[in-house]
């Protein structure tokens, strides 16, 4: 027999009993060979997610930032920044739940009032760029990326837009609280929860209770092999696009030590995202950012924070699920 011991020559897909045999397995060892050629037996779709991702995350949380962000470094204009980007994110998102909110793909894992988070970010909006934040809250090219792949994945191709929701509303309910309590903290926020209404979830009094009924809808959900493979390929997009992020507010905020030429502007911009028109790529400006007037003494640990809220954020959050 050639290649394997048993079960080759004839490519059986399982056990072909006829290789088994003539190999001798079938008198000589029968038990760990015969175990191993069983098919597993399907694997539910959120450890499925969890592990496709595990690579992803490990390259998250093996970075420093995480660690600084754990020891309370983070400023109000670097967190002003994230929530701006969670914000575009979550309307995007929302957006396009609402359209498959019927569809067999999405319907069993709807929790509008339990989870969604746009009615929150808008307080929080309000609370850190004033009443005309419609007008100044910022959108940078790599946050009108992840809301365009939100927005083709909801129109094209909804079936998906379980892995995002999946990947941020689970996120948001573990390690986002140990979040809320870092940023509350080093920001001295009011105890009331003022900047802070995207991490409150009075929907959802056990979030322990709550993550287990929606794994268990989730896993529910019918789908076949080729649809469940594009679903953990999309999970692993996401976590890709918000690394995208991350390395691109990094090179928005840090300081370039030998550049001395006068600053270019800010290659962000503003819109009313209530319209709910998302930008194309071709519509987002992409010059550098500028830093605020400050020397560049400063805006290390500034970058820093910005940075390591990004990153924990996912790797915190996600990989409590």
């Amino acid at each position: 027999m050639q290649g394997s011991r048993w079960g080759q020559s004839c490519q059986a897909t399982t056990v072909c009993w006829c290789c088994f045999y003539r190999s001798g397995y079938g008198v000589q060892n029968p038990t760990p060979q015969f175990l191993t050629a069983l098919p597993r037996a399907p694997q539910d779709l959120s450890e499925a997610i969890k592990e496709a991702t595990k690579e992803v995350h490990t390259q998250a949380e093996n970075t420093e930032f995480m660690r600084n962000f754990q020891k309370g470094q983070v400023t109000p204009e670097a967190f002003k920044l994230v929530m701006a980007s969670l914000y575009h994110i979550y309307a995007a998102l929302e957006e396009e739940i609402e359209r498959s909110r019927d569809s067999p793909s999405f319907a069993p894992v709807y929790f509008p009032e339990e989870l969604h988070r746009r009615e929150a970010l808008e307080q929080d909006m309000a609370f850190w760029y004033g009443p005309q934040w419609r007008l100044a809250v910022p959108c940078s090219p790599a946050t009108s990326r992840y809301v365009q792949r939100l927005h083709e994945v909801g129109r094209a191709e909804p079936e998906l837009l379980v892995a995002h929701a999946y990947t941020r509303y689970l996120g948001d309910l573990s390690g986002g609280q140990v979040l809320k309590k870092i940023a509350q903290k080093a920001l001295g926020l009011p105890a009331s929860g003022e900047g802070l209404a995207f991490f409150t979830f009075p929907g959802v009094p056990n979030a322990t209770k709550f993550k287990q009924l929606y794994r268990a809808r989730m896993n529910s959900l019918e789908m076949t092999p080729e649809v469940r493979h594009r679903v953990l390929a999309e999970a692993k997009a996401a976590f890709l696009l918000n690394i995208q992020l991350f390395e691109e507010l990094q090179g928005l905020l840090t300081p370039k030590s030998q550049d001395q030429s006068p600053p270019q502007t800010l290659g962000l911009h503003h819109r009313a995202s209530s319209q709910g028109q998302e930008p194309s790529l071709d519509e987002v400006p992409q010059g550098k950012a500028q830093l605020p007037s400050q020397s560049s003494g400063p805006l290390l640990p500034w970058v820093l924070t910005l940075l390591t809220f990004l990153v924990a954020t996912v790797a915190m959050s996600l990989y409590a699920l």
